[in-house]
């Protein structure tokens, strides 16, 4: 995240009451200095950090004790002690992130500091960022910034002269790119875990901006109340936590280790906008703009020392039972109330909705269930609208996937919007259009009246069904009922006597100006969120249709009160006309290949992600016998163009030289980092010279004896760089019983295939394994021709002379610069037993 550190001044008057305390800031500047500048660029001028690396674990901890030395000497005097830790964890957990996998670490770095008054400290607060990154990025965002502003905020509340409540935890952790290790290595394993009630997270998915609260809990709904109240630029969302936990978002945070594993609530805060460049060379420190900065360090700061002032702190499972409903308008103000009084809220705004209906249905002229037939069947004409709306958008994403256009809008999203957009319009216009046809006899007004009732309908029977399943965001529809039909009411007689009058239309659109203009905003945080995740979401995805539907959507949610007014003009032509040129020439244009889906220009790069690995495979069989062995630079695309830009540049990039998995070896048979391949299936692999470490991977059986209890028990030890890939595969006839990870219950069985994911920091022992594999009755010998298990590891180079071959480089410099290859070299061993 973003480097902040600076001075900070904050007077405050405390008043009380019987039952509460309240703050008020009646002054606060978190100004940033040249020294604040300063520790976003140190940090990230060692470049990447990937654990492991002199960068990660000598000169980053160096800086950060460093500068977290010179608070605590500079704060001695003062009414708070100051102290550090430095914790090397070892230990290992299970997780179901991409798929489900286990994950291993050694001698991972922590550095905790503990905030307390000078008399010590019960209960404490925790506030975590990570320092580490992934290969070949700075990493300024993600999360360098993070931890430049905890540095400015652990430095301003150790200088308070009032001391606090409770103590506070600044968690410098150096393994969460890794897949969270640190965070786990921390909450299950350091001594002041214990004492730790709740927790802020700072992350980045994207580079600079607002940072959104994301999730809060589980429960716990003070965590929010206190954001709301302490927070001096909130930008919150329910809508964003139940999307982002619903799992469709590939992506996790320490948040969910510390929910998890520690079972203690707490607050996750991220960057989303210019997520185009997240994990990229381009998250440099000079992108993250200093208000985005002040910000974060304004809200952290607030709402930290809140907590840390807090009594809810010191008994927070009295209020833990309980959710909040909480969004923002428009980053201004918070609105927050708990979860029951919103299902009390929503049934309400439904109950009103079915009495106005219900008043309708009975209305003289409405008899014999007129008006019910009459709405049945105009829902059932704005249903029909939706279905065939999105069908034939997605037709049109179809047709740009065939010609080979896909992604035209990740460089130009103006253009989706246009081409989607415009279609998704026209099409809803032409199908009501046709349906006015055939009213016969019935007044403009009436149709229009009775098309508003069908949105008011179908909004309220959203609200009704999202609240019944326990869904926070039950807010949006209950805004998009409550305020269109409190206009309705209003302006019923205007509508009545005058139609879509000029004075209707004005008033009618300022009543629905505040739920408009916030869902408008939650549509924004979308795309802005999904649209740079296409471009790493692999090749098995295919983003025209997610991305159209996602137009198509927008489009039919905000024009649902718009509708009526369709029935209510005369003509539709022009309007019909204009939005069919619109979508002409923008077909035309997107179908010649205007729109590069990508770009490499320094102010505003859009990079196609290429993962390059130059590696080296060996395969035995089940004597121990080198079955076969290859080397090649295998070339993985992480989005659904694959390798149809790169060809042109890089002839020897193409279809002839895509790989086939080969089912019969652990993933394949291809040195996966992570468990992806079920994302990114098309693969290349170029033939190469064999790569030769200085440290090659040094694996062997130690053990392998029959329990007494009728399993196999095989031993392993495995030493070699600081990343490493473990596959298990057993096969037909056998299956693991037991081993020693996690909980000791293997886990997470990928089709058959299990994955276990291994880090270690500096001076790491030898890794030391064993597993427990059970025979059935169709596989009763394991000295057969097939054996019982076949075991691969596959090992990472991302940092040091061996990082790089001469072949690898040859290949990089000829990568367009509208690419980014990610680029290291690895192995892959694989034995059969």
């Amino acid at each position: 995240m973003l480097k902040c550190v600076g001075t900070s001044r904050l007077d405050l008057l405390m008043f009380h009451s019987k039952h509460s305390r309240l703050f008020i800031f009646l002054s606060f500047s978190f100004s940033l200095t040249s020294q604040s500048r300063q520790h976003l660029e140190q940090i990230t001028s060692a470049g990447p950090r990937p654990v492991g690396s002199q960068e990660n674990e000598v000169l980053t901890v160096g800086y950060l004790l460093k500068q977290i030395e010179d608070i605590q000497v500079e704060t001695a005097a003062g009414p708070h002690q100051l102290t550090i830790d430095i914790q090397r964890p070892t230990g290992t957990f299970s997780i179901d992130f991409l798929g489900g996998f286990t994950s291993f670490y050694d001698h991972i770095t922590n550095i905790a500091v503990r905030l307390e008054p000078k008399g010590g400290a019960q209960h404490l607060m925790l506030a975590n960022c990570h320092f580490d990154t992934v290969a070949n990025s700075p990493g300024a965002s993600d999360d360098a910034v993070s931890c430049a502003v905890m540095l400015e905020v652990l430095h301003s509340l150790a200088n308070q002269s009032t001391p606090l409540n409770h103590g506070v935890i600044f968690l410098f952790n150096g393994a969460e790119e890794n897949v969270l290790q640190a965070s786990h290595g921390f909450i299950t394993q350091h001594p002041w875990a214990k004492q730790v009630r709740a927790f802020i997270n700072l992350e980045a998915a994207g580079v600079g901006g607002k940072e959104v609260v994301f999730q809060t809990g589980p429960e716990n709904p003070w965590l929010v109340q206190a954001y709301v109240h302490a927070a001096k630029h909130p930008f919150a969302s329910v809508v964003g936590q139940e999307v982002f936990q619903s799992g469709v978002i590939p992506s996790d945070t320490d948040f969910r280790i510390f929910r998890d594993f520690g079972n203690i609530p707490g607050i996750d805060l991220a960057f989303i906008e210019n997520g185009f460049i997240y994990h990229t060379k381009y998250d440099t420190a000079n992108r993250i703009l200093t208000d985005s900065i002040q910000r974060a360090g304004d809200n952290i700061l607030a709402v930290l020392k809140y907590l840390a002032m807090s009594e809810k702190l010191a008994d927070s499972s009295e209020y833990r039972h309980g959710n909040m409903v909480f969004f923002d308008l428009l980053g201004v103000i918070v609105v927050a109330y708990p979860a029951r009084v919103g299902t009390i809220l929503n049934y309400m705004v439904a109950t009103a909705t079915f009495l106005y209906l219900a008043k309708k249905a009975s209305m003289p002229g409405h008899g014999g269930g007129r008006y019910v037939r009459d709405l049945a069947c105009a829902t059932g004409v704005a249903l029909l609208s939706w279905f065939v709306t999105l069908l034939s958008v997605l037709i049109v994403a179809l047709l740009v996937t065939l010609l080979g256009r896909s992604m035209f809008w990740y460089n130009h999203f103006y253009a989706s919007v246009c081409l989607y957009g415009a279609a998704a319009t026209g099409k809803m216009i032409l199908i009501h259009t046709l349906a006015k046809n055939l009213y016969y006899g019935v007044s403009e007004w009436k149709l229009g009246d009775l098309y508003f009732d069908v949105s008011l309908l179908l909004w309220c029977c959203s609200l009704v069904w999202l609240t019944q399943h326990g869904l926070c965001s039950a807010y949006v529809p209950m805004l998009m009922v409550a305020f269109p039909l409190a206009t309705r009411l209003l302006l019923a007689k205007e509508f009545k006597h005058r139609g879509a009058s000029a004075k209707y239309c004005v008033l009618y659109l300022l009543g629905l100006a505040l739920p408009y203009v916030h869902f408008m905003f939650l549509i924004w945080v979308v795309f802005e969120i999904f649209t740079p995740i296409m471009g790493r979401s692999g090749t098995e995805i295919p983003p025209e249709v997610v991305l159209a539907s996602l137009v198509t959507l927008a489009t039919i949610f905000l024009s649902s009160f718009f509708l009526h007014f369709i029935y209510l003009v005369r003509s539709t032509k022009r309007i019909m006309a204009g939005l069919g040129f619109v979508f002409t020439i923008m077909f035309l244009l997107v179908s010649c290949g205007l729109f590069f889906p990508y770009s490499g220009d320094l102010d505003s790069p859009r990079p196609k992600r290429v993962f390059l690995q130059h590696t080296t495979r060996t395969f035995h069989n089940l004597q121990g016998q080198v079955e076969s062995r290859d080397s090649g630079l295998w070339i993985n695309s992480f989005d659904y163009t694959g390798i149809q830009h790169i060809t042109p540049h890089i002839p020897e990039i193409n279809e002839t030289v895509r790989t086939r998995c080969r089912e019969d070896r652990p993933f394949c048979g291809y040195p996966w980092f992570l468990p992806v391949k079920f994302l990114s299936r098309k693969n290349w692999y170029i033939p190469a010279p064999e790569v030769s470490p200085s440290s090659p991977v040094e694996f062997s059986l130690l053990s392998k004896e029959e329990t007494s209890w009728g399993t196999i028990k095989m031993t392993f030890s495995a030493k070699g760089p600081s990343h490493m890939s473990l596959y298990l595969m057993p096969h037909r006839g056998a299956s693991l019983s037991t081993w020693s990870f996690g909980d000791g219950t293997p886990r997470f069985d990928l089709s058959g295939e299990y994955f276990v994911f291994y880090s270690h920091g500096l001076d790491a022992p030898t890794w030391i394994f064993w597993f427990e594999i059970q025979l059935f009755a169709e596989n009763p010998d394991p000295s057969g021709p097939e054996g019982i298990i076949s075991v691969a590891i596959s090992s990472h180079y991302f940092f040091g002379k061996d990082r790089r071959t001469a072949q690898l480089e040859e290949m990089l410099h000829r990568f367009p610069t509208w690419a980014f290859p990610s680029s290291w070299v690895s192995t892959y061993d694989m034995y059969r037993y």
